[in-house]
């Protein structure tokens, strides 16, 4: 992938992470849909959507990739995000979300092997303290169940980008991975049919989330990772939480207070730290 074309398809993942997190909260703030039938809803766009560029590329007889590793990862990244923001906003979940993902990915590179240097473990110590600060019983913290609910999240999305660094044709393992994660959906949807419900406004939401901003995001996330690596691609979602913020404001008329701006430049600056690397001695 050329350095423009790569920078280029880079901006549009940001764009389209940022994206789910402020059309997930539209549709449920105004109670358009409810979290689970988001979810699914979001899951079987995004699956078609996929499975339709799959088939165009490769005729009748292509198949789909993926694994159930990745597609039970997808499924509990997707749930816990719709619930998450049944009860925080756009900017605080989003950078739960990506503080999660980063501290998933880091702590994976220490697992095999990788070493910090003092700067990066000043980072992450940095962006700690920004998450507990965030965190802190007050006024502006944000509700514990949704704050527990995007870290799990953001767990689960950092195991399935990791996965995804192995991925040697990233449309047709996204397919498959969309696919092998329905059932689970379905699961979701019969374990709460009680509480089930959507207008026309909450299903168009759920769509464009799942067929754009996931579907093709994710496809085209896969197909950067391999030239970004693990410290860049954690770098480049530094990008996300300011953008989807941006997008709280403008959009929903969210309020960012100086709490949120403290923790977000502790956790950012943080992150940022954790992924530059060393120079060679």
């Amino acid at each position: 992938m050329t350095p423009l074309r790569l920078v280029l398809s880079t901006a549009l993942v940001l764009l389209a992470f940022a994206g789910n997190s402020l059309l997930c909260r539209w549709a449920l703030q105004g109670g358009r849909i409810d979290p689970a039938g988001f979810t699914a809803i979001r899951l079987a766009s995004g699956a078609l959507v996929l499975w339709l560029l799959v088939r165009m590329r490769g005729g009748a007889h292509a198949r789909t990739g993926g694994s159930w590793g990745s597609a039970l990862a997808l499924f509990a990244y997707a749930a816990a995000f719709s619930y998450a923001f049944m009860h925080v906003p756009v900017s605080t979940g989003t950078l739960l979300l990506f503080a999660a993902v980063q501290a998933t990915m880091v702590g994976a590179a220490l697992w095999t092997g990788e070493r910090l240097s003092r700067l990066q473990w000043a980072g992450f110590v940095l962006a700690l303290a920004g998450l507990v600060a965030m965190l802190l019983p007050g006024l502006s913290a944000p509700a514990p169940v949704g704050a527990a609910l995007m870290l799990a999240a953001g767990i689960a999305w950092g195991c399935y980008s990791l996965r995804g660094r192995r991925s040697r044709d990233p449309l047709t393992d996204t397919a498959g991975n969309f696919m092998r994660a329905l059932p689970f959906g379905s699961v979701l949807l019969l374990a709460t049919a009680d509480s089930l419900h959507a207008d026309t406004g909450g299903v168009a939401l759920a769509v464009l989330s799942g067929a754009v901003t996931s579907g093709l995001g994710y496809a085209l996330w896969y197909a950067v990772l391999p030239s970004l690596g693990a410290a860049r691609a954690a770098g480049v979602q530094l990008g996300v939480p300011p953008a989807a913020a941006v997008a709280g404001v403008l959009v929903l008329g969210e309020v960012v207070d100086a709490r949120l701006l403290l923790a977000s430049a502790m956790i950012l600056g943080g992150i940022a730290m954790v992924s530059l690397r060393p120079r060679p001695a």
